[in-house]
C-alpha cells in the first residue's frame, strides 16, 4: 500500500465528534514564550549511564555471559562504549556503516520517511506523531498524539540530534494537564496526563486549537495510569540526552511531575505499595483481566519514581515528594521482587503452598490456592530462567508473562541483576512462544474458550493469539533491545530485529500481528502504525550505537537492597 505524502500541518485535522468532544482552547502566550528560549548545553553528553559504563553492567549482569557473546562481538561493543559521541552527532540513514559491524539496512531510510510524514503541528511547531497513516481505515482515535505511543518516536528524535520536537511535546502536554478534567460530572485528580490529543485547524478563523482526552472518549472510559509515567520518563530522557537542565527546572515541569505524583504517592487503605489498577488504564486499554496490580503499572511507576529523584529540585516542596520517593521505593522494591517474581524453585514453592495460613508467620501471605496454578506454567518455566508474573492480590496470581512490564523492570533496575539475567535466560529459552516469527508477545499466552468470555466480556478484537490477547507488538522491538543491551546481551536484539526486517516494510508497519507464532498481519491492524516505525529505529540506533540505551535506562540503587543474593534459577 502507497500513501501519498501530506501537508504535517494537516495531520490529525479531521474533526471526529465521536472521538473528542472537550472544546477548551490554549493560551499559549506563556508557553510559547518558554519553547522559543535558547537551550544552554550545560554539561556534556555522558558515556551510558549515571555511573558506570555498559560494558561494566554486563560483565557484572551476566555469570555466563562469555558462552553467549562471542568474544569478537563483545570485544566490538565495549569497544564501541568507550567511544563518547558528541551532543550534536545524529544518527540516522546517513551514516554509512554501523560500529557494530553491519550494513545500514535500506528499511531505515524507509522509516525514517515514515515517521516524518506522521508529524503533527501545531502553530507551525512540531508537537508530536500521530498514531497511524492508515488512509485505508475509519480515523477513530488514530488520527491522534497519544502520550505512550509518543514515547519511541521521542527516543528516536532525541537519538537524532532532534530535541526541539520532543521538547514541545512536554510543554503542550503539560499545558493540558492543567485542564479542568470532568467525566459525567465527576472530576479527574489534577495532576491527570492526557490519553492523547489532536489539532484542530479552523480555515474560516485560520487558527488551531489543540484538543484532549482524558479517558472520557476511550473505549471502556478507563483513564490513562500510564501517561503520567511515561511523561516523567520522558523528561528525563530529555534531560539525560541533551544534556539540558532547564526544561525540568522549569517551575511549570516541576509542579507537573508534583501532580503526577501526588495522586499515585496518597495514602488509602491499601496494604501494599503497589498501585491500585483498572483494566485498560495502560497499553493493554481493554478487558484484558490486568485490574488490580499489573506489572507494567508497576514497573513504569518505579521507574518514574526513580526519574523524579533525579528530576526534582531539592527545594521545600521537593524535598517533601523525595523523601516519600525514598521510602515508596524502597517498599516497592521488595515487594516486587518478593512476591511477583517466579523462578523454578518459586514455582514448586507455590505448588505445595498450604492455604487459610493467619498471621505475619504464613508463607502463602496471598493465600493463592495451589490448584489456582494454570497447567502451562509448568511446561513454560525453564530450569534457567525466570520473570516478574502478571498481577498479584488477594487469592490471585496472574502468572501470564507481559513484555513491556519485564523489560522496563530491567530498564529501571527493578529486577536485580541476576533477575534482570534470569529474564533474558527465559525469552532466550521460550523464544518459540515469545518471538517465533514477528517479535514480540504482549503477552504469553492467549486466553481463551470460556476464560475468553469471562475475562474479556466476549471482546472480537481480543480473540485468542489477537491484539492484547497473545498478539505480537513490533513496537516492542526497542524495549527488548534496550534491556539486551543493559544485560549484555546484544545478539538476542539483533536476532529480532532481523527477523523484523524480513517482513516489516513489506507488510506496511502493521500495528500487530496475529497467530501464535506472529505469522498473519493482525486482522484489524493499522498499516503505517507510527510506534512500529519509530520501535525498529529506536532499536537499530541503539544497536548502531549502545550509549543511546542511557536515556532509558537507570542504575541499580545501592540503597535498595536485593532480597537474594543470586535468583532462586541459578540453584536449580
Amino acid at each position: 500500500m502507497s500513501i501519498s505524502s501530506s501537508n504535517p500541518t494537516q495531520n490529525g485535522s479531521v474533526k471526529n465528534n465521536d472521538t473528542l468532544h472537550n472544546n477548551s482552547q490554549i493560551e499559549e502566550s506563556e508557553f510559547s514564550k518558554l519553547l522559543d528560549r535558547p537551550r544552554p548545553l550545560n554539561m556534556e553528553r555522558q558515556r551510558s549511564f549515571d555511573e558506570r559504563s555498559l560494558a561494566d553492567l554486563a560483565i557484572g549482569f551476566s555469570p555466563r555471559l562469555s558462552s553467549r557473546v562471542s568474544s569478537e562481538n563483545f570485544t566490538r561493543l565495549i569497544d564501541n562504549y568507550d567511544q563518547t559521541p558528541s551532543p550534536g552527532r545524529r544518527s540516522d540513514f546517513n551514516t554509512p556503516r554501523s560500529q557494530i559491524g553491519f550494513e545500514q539496512h535500506p528499511m531505515v531510510a524507509e522509516a525514517w520517511d515514515a515517521l516524518r510524514r506522521s508529524l503533527v503541528h501545531f502553530r507551525g511547531q512540531p508537537v508530536g506523531t500521530i498514531a497511524a497513516l492508515d488512509s485505508t481505515e475509519e480515523n477513530l482515535n488514530y488520527d491522534q498524539v497519544f502520550v505512550r505511543d509518543f514515547v519511541p518516536s521521542a527516543f528516536a528524535f532525541l537519538m537524532n540530534g532532534e530535541p526541539e520536537i520532543v521538547k514541545n511535546f512536554i510543554l503542550k502536554t503539560l499545558r493540558l494537564q492543567s485542564w479542568e478534567k470532568k467525566i459525567d460530572r465527576f472530576q479527574l485528580g489534577e495532576g491527570v496526563m492526557p490519553a492523547s490529543f489532536k489539532v484542530l485547524h479552523d480555515p474560516v478563523r485560520n487558527s488551531e486549537t489543540l484538543i484532549a482526552d482524558f479517558g472520557e472518549s476511550a473505549i471502556g472510559r478507563v483513564a490513562p495510569v500510564d501517561s503520567g509515567f511515561w511523561w516523567i520518563i520522558l523528561l528525563r530522557a530529555y534531560t539525560k540526552s541533551t544534556g539540558d537542565s532547564s526544561l525540568a527546572e522549569l517551575p511549570e515541569c516541576q509542579k507537573g511531575m508534583r501532580l503526577i505524583l501526588s495522586l499515585c504517592l496518597s495514602e488509602g487503605f491499601d496494604t501494599f505499595p503497589t498501585l491500585l489498577c483498572a483494566d485498560g488504564c495502560c497499553m493493554i486499554d481493554r478487558r484484558m483481566g490486568v485490574y488490580g496490580y499489573p506489572i507494567e503499572i508497576q514497573a513504569l511507576f518505579f521507574m518514574a519514581l526513580r526519574c523524579a529523584l533525579l528530576l526534582l529540585k531539592h527545594d521545600h516542596e521537593g524535598k517533601d515528594f523525595i523523601e516519600r520517593i525514598t521510602k515508596r521505593l524502597l517498599a516497592l522494591s521488595y515487594h516486587m521482587r518478593t512476591y511477583f517474581w517466579l523462578d523454578l524453585k518459586q514455582l514448586n514453592d507455590i505448588y505445595r503452598y498450604k492455604t487459610e495460613e493467619y498471621s505475619h508467620t504464613a508463607l502463602n501471605k496471598f493465600n493463592v490456592i495451589p490448584d489456582s496454578l494454570p497447567e502451562w506454567i509448568f511446561d513454560f518455566m525453564p530450569i534457567h530462567g525466570g520473570y516478574f508474573i502478571g498481577n498479584v492480590s488477594p487469592a490471585r496470581m496472574d502468572f501470564r508473562w507481559f513484555c513491556l512490564g519485564n523489560c522496563i523492570a530491567i530498564l529501571s533496575a527493578l529486577a536485580t541483576p541476576e533477575q534482570s539475567t534470569a529474564i533474558m535466560d527465559l525469552i532466550e529459552s521460550r523464544w518459540e512462544e515469545l518471538v517465533g516469527e514477528m517479535p514480540l508477545k504482549v503477552c504469553y499466552p492467549a486466553i481463551e474458550s470460556h476464560e475468553w468470555r469471562i475475562i474479556t466480556g466476549c471482546d472480537p478484537k481480543n480473540t485468542r493469539w489477537s491484539y492484547h490477547n497473545g498478539g505480537s507488538w513490533p513496537v516492542l522491538l526497542w524495549l527488548l533491545t534496550a534491556a539486551c543491551i543493559k544485560t549484555g546481551r546484544p545478539q538476542i536484539a539483533r536476532r529480532a530485529i532481523e527477523l523484523a526486517e524480513t517482513r516489516l516494510l513489506k507488510d506496511s508497519w502493521p500495528e500487530y500481528y496475529d497467530g501464535k507464532l506472529g505469522r498473519y498481519i493482525g486482522k484489524q491492524a493499522r498499516k503505517f502504525q507510527t510506534w512500529s516505525i519509530a520501535g525498529y529505529l529506536v532499536a537499530k540506533m541503539m544497536l548502531e550505537d549502545p550509549s543511546h540505551a542511557g536515556m532509558v535506562s537507570l542504575e541499580e540503587d545501592r540503597q535498595m537492597k536485593p532480597l537474594m543474593k543470586r535468583s532462586h534459577s541459578w540453584t536449580c
